[in-house]
């Protein structure tokens, strides 16, 4: 009975162990949003506003005034791909203000020689927030400091279909389509694939190469052809079929009347 009740109470131990120290790397505020402070390559990437208008992101965006210093110092600077991105990005700060699922502030910060870099992971730290950013080398950094990153490149590659145009698979031709020479297969994910001039190979497994993806927010279709690997494969066979027959025995009799 003590064993028994000692393993409980280590359990509650190592679970309010846990607890605490998730605390600690991530702070809910009072209305239930953590902190979430964004850098520079984060606004400059449209992806950003489509993500926040999805209803997706439901924390508190905080927005550094080192940041917007710094797209402004871009959007007047000589580069003309720069100043065009930093353009945008203060244009999606203004956007981020209209979102109805969270709130977005400025935060002021001091405009000293600190990086930029450097002065959101010290506001994320000391206020048990997180960094959402594109930079790669921001987020390693990042993680060695214990403080949580999202990543949007990271979320696109999650969502990131199996499959892309140019790409070949094999599947299996189920049905035919809506139009009559249009063949359908499904992908591993229920992913529905159309496949051209595929009606007469339904039951058949095929190799198939993708055309483009039809993307809706009802979900995915995706449109192919029939590789030139299947057409090899049936010349092969139909070869190997030819070369397999017998050859016709004539008969002797009708070759004796003829003479």
């Amino acid at each position: 009975m003590e064993l028994f009740l000692l393993i409980i109470a280590l359990a509650i131990l190592a679970e309010t162990s846990y607890l605490v120290f998730k605390n600690r790397r991530t702070t809910i505020t009072h209305t239930g949003r953590r902190k979430l402070y964004v850098d520079t390559s984060a606004l400059m990437d449209p992806r950003l506003l489509t993500v926040a208008q999805t209803g997706f992101i439901g924390d508190e965006v905080l927005v550094p005034r080192s940041v917007t210093h710094e797209l402004q110092l871009l959007a007047d600077g000589k580069d003309n791909e720069k100043r065009a991105r930093a353009r945008a990005g203060l244009e999606t700060v203004r956007e981020l203000e209209r979102v109805v699922y969270f709130d977005t502030a400025i935060v002021s910060d001091e405009l000293d020689h600190t990086p930029v870099d450097n002065r959101l992971m010290e506001l994320a730290k000391s206020n048990h927030g997180l960094i959402l950013t594109n930079d790669y080398n921001l987020q390693k950094v990042a993680e060695t400091e214990h403080i949580d990153v999202l990543n949007l490149n990271e979320l696109a590659l999650a969502l990131r279909g199996e499959y892309l145009p140019g790409e070949h698979a094999r599947v299996k031709i189920v049905s035919a389509g809506s139009n009559p020479h249009q063949g359908v297969a499904y992908l591993r994910d229920g992913t529905m694939v159309v496949i051209d001039n595929a009606s007469d190979r339904i039951g058949q497994e095929v190799e198939i190469e993708f055309i483009r993806i039809n993307q809706t927010a009802s979900g995915a279709m995706m449109f192919a052809r029939l590789s030139h690997s299947n057409d090899v494969g049936r010349s092969d066979r139909r070869k190997t079929n030819f070369s397999n027959r017998k050859p016709l025995r004539r008969n002797k009799t009708s070759n004796r009347r003829s003479r």
